[in-house]
């Protein structure tokens, strides 16, 4: 029997919440005791203070994280948050659901995820780059092209991995742009990678409403987030003809049953910033929209949206996880319960933008290139061999669609690690 170790330095809801999922799997698999604590636990952490002279020439200290959760399957990889409600807990499960992400589609990575604390949305230009690049400064023996490739994430974009990856160059003395992906093209980015997220998230849906004999064009779609990954999910489903019927960011919800005109709400975003006073239809709140009755209900928000008091009342037909770990253990258990929502799990619905940051990593490395529809061909062939594992395991075992791909995703980490050994 292993020894379970258990630190409160990652006590959390949504690291419990992940660590339940995980110990469900192990369950559902066998997976050995001494495996266990192993393949669950975050391999190591770093938090650095951040001190930054803002723009008035005061000083401020931002607290920042990162987490490496396994690294015996590659370099970790996965994205930086810069959030006012960052902890070192969340980090952590969003680090967690990467390893079984990576795993689950067939990359060569681990699993890792960074954050700060801060609202960048109350900081200007410069205020956001010189937090940035210290960040990737305090960074500079964790990260690297072989060691742990960060990327973009909820509050951070390409701008902000050109500094990061900048930063990182001038430190090893020549330009590396594997050290980081989801940058500008100009800087080593790949094409197809800003929407990879959200082509793969659309791409999943339309796959899955095939299987449920929905035509696309009859599906009606509710988004909640209308950030990079819920809007490049509307322009892909609205181009393969779906009604988007409700949007929604921070600041609330936008409803019309005739649907919603996604290039002219993207137009506004891009000068407004947000949804608030959008004209495209009646404004509702983020609440509501998720009990809209709707043939797909897309999250692509924060993590823990749908709960027990919720799930009940949801009326969709697929609920397609954008977002990670929207959905809580009590709510699936409510919605397994219901058994009339068909489930796109996160650890595959919103892996498109891992694989596309894999592509890119490539690129970078070989110092060649691709062109935008080679990127998405891959990215389609890729998701529909990781489609396909999970329909199977699902059909094999007749586990829920989540359990599937969690334990196909924990195995191959766990079986990682059983080979490798324990090194003295």
């Amino acid at each position: 029997m292993s020894k379970v170790i258990v630190s409160a330095l990652y006590k959390s809801d949504v690291f419990t919440m992940a660590c339940r999922q995980f110990d469900q799997a192990a369950d559902a698999i066998n997976l050995p005791e001494d495996l266990r604590d192993r393949t669950k636990y975050p391999r190591r952490c770093l938090a650095v203070a951040l001190p930054i002279k803002r723009d008035d020439g005061s000083i401020t200290v931002f607290e920042g994280y990162r987490v490496q959760h396994n690294l015996s399957t590659g370099p970790s990889k996965g994205g930086i948050r810069f959030h006012e409600h960052v902890t070192i807990g969340e980090v952590a499960a969003l680090a967690m659901w990467m390893s079984w992400k990576c795993s689950l589609v067939g990359l060569p990575y681990g699993g890792a995820k960074g954050g700060v604390i801060c609202n960048p949305r109350q900081m200007s230009q410069g205020e956001l780059e010189r937090l940035s690049r210290r960040y990737m400064q305090e960074m500079i023996n964790f990260v690297g092209p072989q060691i742990d490739v960060p990327a973009p994430d909820m509050g951070t974009n390409e701008q902000i991995m050109g500094w990061m990856m900048d930063t990182y160059s001038n430190h090893v003395g020549h330009v590396e742009p594997a050290v980081v992906t989801g940058k500008p093209i100009s800087l080593g980015g790949s094409e197809g990678r800003r929407e990879a997220t959200g082509a793969g998230v659309a791409y999943l849906v339309k796959a899955y409403l095939e299987d449920m004999k929905i035509p696309v064009k009859n599906a009606t779609v509710a988004i909640q987030g209308f950030g990079n990954v819920g809007s490049e999910t509307a322009a892909a489903l609205a181009n393969y003809g779906a009604k988007i019927i409700a949007i929604s960011d921070y600041t609330g919800a936008i409803y019309n049953e005739r649907g919603i005109d996604i290039r002219k709400a993207l137009e506004y975003v891009k000068y407004a910033k947000v949804l608030k006073d959008f004209d495209g239809g009646q404004a509702i709140s983020n609440e509501q929209l998720l009990e809209l009755k709707v043939t797909v209900l897309i999250p692509a928000a924060l993590e823990r949206v749908i709960t027990n008091d919720n799930a009940p009342k949801l009326q969709c037909r697929l609920l397609a996880e954008a977002a990670n770990g929207p959905t809580t253990n009590s709510a699936d258990k409510i919605l397994e319960q219901r058994g009339d929502i068909e489930i796109i799990p996160d650890v595959l619905c919103n892996s498109g933008g891992v694989i596309v940051s894999y592509f890119e990593w490539l690129q970078n490395l070989q110092h060649y290139y691709w062109t935008r529809d080679e990127v998405l061909q891959k990215l389609f062939t890729m998701l529909d061999r990781a489609k396909a594992s999970v329909d199977a395991q699902k059909a094999k075992f007749g586990f829920s669609r989540r359990l599937a791909a969690l334990t196909l995703g924990i195995a191959r980490v766990a079986d990682a690690k059983r080979i490798r050994g324990l090194f003295p």
